[in-house]
């Protein structure tokens, strides 16, 4: 009897270590484009890497938006760093995500330039194409610190995303 007892206890504190184990880390690539509707529509490029659990996430991400001298437009540079909350798992496809982060950035027009500290806020999707290939859509609010052209700064992208 003693020794069905103690298989039982073990058997349970197996179990439960393995319920309290946290997800599998799993990691993501994305390349993007998009553009900026701030002060007037410019366009983005970027790169972003993540890994992450279950439902929370951090990712790195740098990003470049065009210099339009003739409207007054700042490029912006923006290197920052991620904390996303998504759902645990896809909806129909779609994986939705809340974002919020900081870093650091360049804005750029002619020979005026600014260097200081970011923040940012946004959210998005990705949708499962097939596999490990998905699309991502994100939309983010940039505040940008000391003495910048433009301190608001929205961004929309859509972009390729590699999970691995």
């Amino acid at each position: 009897m003693r020794s069905v007892t103690r298989l039982f206890s073990l058997a349970a504190l197996a179990l439960l270590a393995v319920a309290a184990s946290p997800a599998p880390a799993a990691a993501d690539l994305t390349a993007f484009l998009g553009f900026s509707p701030s002060p007037a529509n410019h366009g983005a490029t970027g790169l972003a890497i993540g890994g992450g659990f279950l439902i929370v996430a951090f990712e790195f991400e740098y990003s470049h938006l065009g210099e339009d001298a003739d409207r007054f437009v700042p490029s912006l540079t923006t290197v920052s760093g991620n904390v996303l909350v998504q759902t645990p798992v896809p909806i129909s496809g779609w994986q939705f995500y809340g974002t919020l982060g900081g870093g650091g950035y360049r804005e750029r027009l002619e020979t005026l330039q600014e260097t200081h500290v970011s923040t940012n806020l946004g959210g998005g999707a990705k949708y499962t194409v097939a596999g490990p290939f998905r699309l991502r859509f994100d939309y983010r609010i940039f505040s940008l610190m000391g003495s910048p052209i433009q301190s608001k700064v929205h961004r929309f992208y859509a972009g390729a995303n590699l999970a691995f």
